[in-house]
C-alpha cells in the first residue's frame, strides 16, 4: 500500500512537471509577448537549479531524517508558486521577471523532490522488488514526458494558459496528499563530512566508456535544449499552431516511446549493446530535421511534426534504456550515488546553457536557422560513442575499477 501511494505521488508529480514545462512557455508567448531571447531565459531559469544545487541538495537531503517531508514541502511549494501566476494575470500585473523567478524557484524545488525520492523508495520497496518497482516508476515518467505536454496543450486551449496553471497546481497538491498517506521507516541520516564528489568525477573521467557516454549525452542535451527553447515559439508564431494542436504534436511521441521501450531489448539481443547505443544517438535527434523543414498546408506540416515526435520518442527511449544500463553496469556499487550525482550535474547543468544559446541564436539569426544549427549539433553527439570502446560492446560490461 505504501509503495502504491508513493508511485501515485510520483506519477502525478511527473505529469505536473511536464504540464508546467509547456504551460509556462505558452503563458510567456501568448500573454507576456516573449521573443526568442526571453524564451531562452525562461527555459534556462527552470533548468539552472540542476546545475547549481544537485550536488549540494543531495548531500543536504542525505543528512535529513525525514525525506518524505521534504518531498511534501516541495510539492506544496510548487503549487503555491504556480498559483501566483493566475493571480498576477487577473490583476494585469504579470511580467517576464515574475515568470523567470517562478521558473527558477520551481526548478529548485524539483531538485529537492528528485534527490529525496531515492531514499524514500528504499524504505518502501523490498530489495527483491526493485526492478519491478522501478519499471512502474520509469513507465510513469516516460508517459509523462510524452502525454504531459499533450494534456497541457489541451488545458491551455480549453481553459487559457493562466487557468491551466491552476489545474497544474492542483496536481502537485494531489501528489503531496498521497505522500502524507505514507508511514515509512526511513533510512537513518548519513554521517561524516565531505561530499565525495572528487572520487565520482575521477572514476568517470578515467573510465573510457563512462567518459564517452557522458560526453555524447551532454552534447545531445546541449543542442536539444537549444532546440527546445525555441520550438514552442516556432510552432505557435511561425507555423501558426493552436495550443491544442501543439499539445497533440508533442503528445504524438506516446506511441513512439512505448514502441521504443518494447523493441530495445530485442534490438540489443540482435545487434548488441554498443551498436544499439550508437544507433540511438542518431535516431533521437535526426527526426528533428523535419521541424525546420516543415512547410506547406497544415496537414502536411502536422504530419511532419508528428513523424518527428514519434521517431524521436523511439530514439530517446532506446538511448535512455541502453546508456543507463551500461553506466549502471560499469559503476562499482560504492560509487553509484556519487557517479550519478556527477552525471546529473553535468547532463542537467548543460541544458540551461543550451537554452540560453538557443535563445540568443534565435534572436540573432532567426528561429528556423537556429533550429537547423541545434539539430546538426545534436547529431554530432554520436561521434563520442562511435569512436570509443562502447561501439564494440555485445553485452553489458563488468564494473570498471575506480
Amino acid at each position: 500500500m505504501g509503495f502504491r501511494r508513493y508511485w501515485s505521488a510520483q506519477t502525478v508529480s511527473y505529469f505536473g512537471d511536464e504540464i508546467s514545462t509547456l504551460a509556462l512557455p505558452l503563458l510567456a508567448v501568448l500573454i507576456a509577448g516573449a521573443g526568442p531571447a526571453e524564451m531562452g531565459y525562461l527555459t534556462a531559469a527552470l533548468l539552472t537549479p540542476n546545475l547549481l544545487f544537485s550536488l549540494v541538495a543531495g548531500a543536504w537531503v542525505d543528512r535529513r531524517p525525514h525525506k518524505r517531508r521534504i518531498m511534501i514541502l516541495a510539492d506544496v511549494g510548487r503549487a503555491l508558486l504556480l498559483g501566483t501566476l493566475p493571480v498576477a494575470y487577473v490583476l494585469d500585473a504579470l511580467t517576464m521577471p515574475q515568470l523567470y523567478a517562478v521558473a527558477f524557484a520551481m526548478g529548485t524545488l524539483a531538485v529537492l523532490f528528485e534527490v529525496a525520492r531515492g531514499p524514500l523508495f528504499v524504505s518502501l520497496v523490498d530489495r527483491r522488488a526493485y526492478v519491478e518497482a522501478n519499471t512502474l516508476i520509469n513507465g510513469s515518467r516516460a508517459m509523462s514526458l510524452v502525454a504531459g505536454p499533450s494534456i497541457g496543450g489541451f488545458l491551455v486551449q480549453l481553459l487559457t494558459a493562466p487557468i491551466a496553471l491552476v489545474a497544474d497546481a492542483v496536481s502537485y497538491l494531489v501528489s503531496a496528499y498521497f505522500l502524507t498517506r505514507i508511514r515509512p521507516t526511513e533510512p537513518a541520516p548519513a554521517r561524516g563530512g565531505g561530499l565525495g564528489i572528487g572520487e565520482g568525477l575521477r572514476f568517470i573521467t578515467r573510465t573510457p566508456m563512462m567518459r564517452s557516454i557522458l560526453l555524447g549525452t551532454t552534447t545531445v542535451n546541449l543542442f536539444n535544449f537549444m532546440f527546445a527553447a525555441l520550438f514552442v515559439l516556432y510552432a505557435t508564431r511561425d507555423l501558426h499552431l493552436s495550443p491544442g494542436l501543439l499539445g497533440t504534436v508533442l503528445g504524438a511521441g506516446a506511441v513512439g516511446g512505448l514502441i521504443g521501450a518494447a523493441v530495445t531489448g530485442r534490438v540489443t539481443r540482435r545487434f548488441g549493446i554498443g551498436p544499439t547505443l550508437v544507433f540511438s544517438f542518431v535516431l533521437f535527434p535526426a527526426p528533428l530535421l523535419l521541424v525546420p523543414l516543415a512547410d506547406g498546408p497544415t496537414p502536411v506540416v502536422l504530419g511532419m511534426l508528428f513523424a518527428a515526435e514519434f521517431l524521436c520518442a523511439v530514439g530517446v527511449m532506446m538511448l535512455d534504456i541502453v546508456s543507463g544500463s551500461v553506466q549502471t553496469a560499469l559503476t562499482p556499487e560504492r560509487l553509484l550515488a556519487r557517479a550519478s550525482g556527477v552525471r546529473r550535474t553535468i547532463n542537467y547543468g548543460i541544458r540551461p546553457i543550451g537554452a540560453l544559446i538557443g535563445g540568443g541564436l534565435g534572436a540573432a539569426l532567426g528561429v528556423r536557422e537556429a533550429l537547423w544549427i541545434a539539430t546538426a549539433g545534436a547529431l554530432a553527439g554520436v561521434f563520442w560513442v562511435f569512436f570509443s570502446p562502447v561501439r564494440r560492446l555485445r553485452e553489458l560490461p563488468e564494473a570498471a575499477g575506480a
